[in-house]
Order: structure tokens, then sequence, then C-alpha cells
């Protein structure tokens, strides 16, 4: 009745759900997203080169690498978001630098200096939100009352 346990299925049923996923989700959540991949793809970074496994070490590095850019940086609007996007586009533009000296050097003070980068940004990012949440469920009884 059922075969065997097929990786290219399971592959394809994390696609799909993959896809699903980002079509129901907010852009806030998204950048949040990012933001835990970015670290993540360090983490694995630092935990490769540490067991000295050179191919996951630059796999993860070159994940991060593509997060950064492909997706964060890409979602900056510079116009927009004046002084704030042109910092934030530095912190990304200097951290790709230390990410691909760091893979060169196998350099994990370097990974770690990024991490402390984006590790505060990405917390102030879920900071925000969660503001806007509670500023909501304040709002809804005065808006019920009214």
């Amino acid at each position: 009745m059922f075969s065997n346990f097929s990786p290219r299925a399971a592959a394809a049923y994390q696609r799909i759900n993959v896809e699903t996923s980002m079509h129901t989700i907010d852009q806030h959540q998204l950048v949040s997203l990012l933001y835990e991949g970015v670290l993540g793809a360090i983490a694995t970074a630092r935990g490769a080169l540490a067991r000295g496994d050179v191919s996951t070490k630059c796999n993860s590095v070159a994940k991060a690498v593509r997060i950064l850019e492909e997706g964060l940086m890409t979602a900056l609007d510079r116009n927009a978001g004046g002084a704030l996007a042109e910092n934030l586009g530095a912190v990304y533009e200097y951290s790709l630098r230390r990410l691909i000296q760091a893979n060169a050097r196998n350099d994990d003070a370097m990974l770690q200096e990024v991490a402390r980068l984006i590790a505060p940004i990405a917390q102030g990012w879920k900071d925000m939100k969660n503001t806007n949440e509670v500023a909501n469920d304040m709002l809804q009884p005065a808006l019920v009352e009214a």
C-alpha cells in the first residue's frame, strides 16, 4: 500500500509547505524569518568550523550571505527608510564582508562578530511587532466600548 520513504518526496512536501506558508505570512514575519535564518546559518557555520567540517561551514556561510544579499538588503527601501535604511544597509554590507573573510580565514571570531551585530537588530524587529500587538490589544476594548 505505501512505498518506502523517499527523500525526494519529503523534500517536495517541505518545499510545498514552505511555498504555502509564504502566501499566508505577513511582511513582518518574513523579515523575522530572514533574521532567524541568518543567525541560524551563522550558528551552524560556527559549529561546523569547530568540528572541522569545511563543507558544512562553507554552505552555511553561503546561506547567510544569500539571506543578507537576496532577502534583507533587497527588502530595504532606501528612499522611504531614510537614515535607518541606510544604516541597516551599511551593517548588512559590513556583515557580508566579514562573513566572506571569516569563511576564507576559518575565523570564528568574525562569525561571532556578525552574529553579535545582527542579533540585536533581529530582537528589535521582534520587539517592534510585540509592541504593536500590545498597543492594538489595548485599543480593542476602547473601540468596542465606543
